[in-house]
């Protein structure tokens, strides 16, 4: 094989990131990209999501931000509200998030984003979708194959041959477990002890209440803040609808495994900013499978493990910042009363009072420059090369280190 483009990838699972890591590669030029999905149809459900600039900026390269963008409300500012009694901590006006990145912060339906991604998808001959076919086991990892075992749901399991598997099946993961397993670790289940529920109400059942209807109607953002827990709400879907995220102490919500990025921090926060990352993880490693050296007409596999090996330095770093500041965000505003909740409160008020950071991060101007000016896909252009000619020169005894 002496053309990139001709390796066959193979994704597992047809959510936010099978989605994202297919039309990647597709917009990429890679011609035969298999997506595996357990479901019989993508029939999407959910609720609200945040659309933060990063994001706008990896959906546009793709033509899917537009259709996106006309749904969703643009965020003009932020209030951090005390749960007990209403009263406003901070506000955060966001005016100008479009002249700094380029794009505004917007929040909108997780349907208008899945639904906009897959409508893509079915426009790339590339892609093929296999639905109500399951993963059922991996059978070999490399280095010279991946091969793998599916089932459809009415007929036979069959072996898949590939040259790239991307695991993105969710967090009961068959990939990520046998991939663990193969390196004598583990995936073990670990409760946080928080829940995150979504409510959704329909402007029919706001109308009559007129701060109700003030709710919905405006380009606010609001959070309400607690002892251990917290509520995030703001109006999506042309504002036909309010979103309300609620997070809490609940011992019977559904687990999640500790070995992923996903288990230390706040579960709404994380909620907010997982498919996002996702979004990015997925263009990431399509630029740097695509980045990967053809030596004397031929496609070494040394040198495309390296090139995933440059995707996770390129990601690990940024995704793990996220999950550390979920985590400290899920302890921050999660104070009950004593004096670590009124050292809170002052930094509240006088970063209201000076425009300085606040203590809820997620809302706080320097952390979202971080965040929203991330340009993933240009990073990975710039540094790929860089980054892959490190890890050539550390190769030893065949193997990087």
């Amino acid at each position: 094989m002496s053309d990139v483009k001709d390796l066959r990838i193979s994704v597992i699972g047809a959510g936010m990131g099978g989605l994202a890591c297919a039309l990647a590669f597709a917009k990429k030029g890679f011609k035969k990209i298999d997506v595996y999905e357990s479901a019989s149809n993508l029939g999407f459900v959910g609720a609200g999501i945040q659309l933060a600039p990063n994001l706008a900026r990896v959906l546009d390269r793709w033509g899917c931000w537009a259709k996106i963008h006309a749904d969703a409300t643009t965020v003009t500012s932020s209030s951090i509200r005390e749960g007990t009694t209403n009263r406003e901590l901070a506000l955060v006006k966001m005016h100008d998030v479009v002249d700094l990145y380029g794009y505004s912060h917007c929040v909108g339906h997780r349907a208008s984003l899945a639904g906009s991604m897959f409508e893509a998808c079915q426009k790339e001959s590339a892609i093929t979708f296999h639905f109500s076919t399951a993963l059922e086991t991996l059978n070999n990892f490399g280095p010279d194959k991946v091969s793998f075992t599916v089932k459809p749901r009415d007929g036979e399991a069959y072996d898949v041959e590939t040259d790239i598997l991307l695991g993105a099946d969710g967090i009961k993961s068959i990939v990520r477990t046998t991939l663990l397993k193969s390196i004598n670790s583990s995936a073990e289940v670990e409760d946080t002890g928080q829940a995150a529920y979504r409510i959704m109400l329909s402007r029919s059942q706001m109308e009559h209440d007129p701060e109700m209807l003030e709710l919905l109607d405006s380009n606010c953002a609001l959070r309400w803040i607690g002892e251990k827990r917290h509520i995030v709400a703001y109006p999506i879907s042309n504002k036909t609808i309010y979103n309300l995220s609620t997070c809490q102490p609940d011992t019977n919500f559904a687990v999640a495994p500790s070995m992923t990025y996903t288990t230390r921090g706040d579960k709404s926060v994380m909620m907010k900013v997982g498919a996002t990352m996702a979004i990015e993880d997925a263009a990431v490693v399509a630029e740097c499978v695509s980045a990967v050296p053809v030596t004397d007409g031929k496609i070494d596999r040394e040198a495309l493990s390296r090139s995933l090996q440059v995707y996770e330095l390129l990601r690990k770093d940024r995704t793990a910042i996220l999950v550390d500041m979920a985590e400290y965000s899920g302890r921050i505003l999660h104070l009950g009363e004593g004096q670590a909740k009124e050292e809170r409160d002052r930094q509240f008020a006088e970063g209201h009072k000076k425009g300085n950071g606040i203590p809820d991060k997620w809302a706080s101007p320097e952390v979202q420059q971080m965040i929203y000016s991330h340009d993933c896909v240009a990073s990975a252009q710039e540094n790929f090369a860089e980054i892959f000619s490190s890890l050539t020169r550390e190769k030893t005894n065949g193997v990087a280190k």
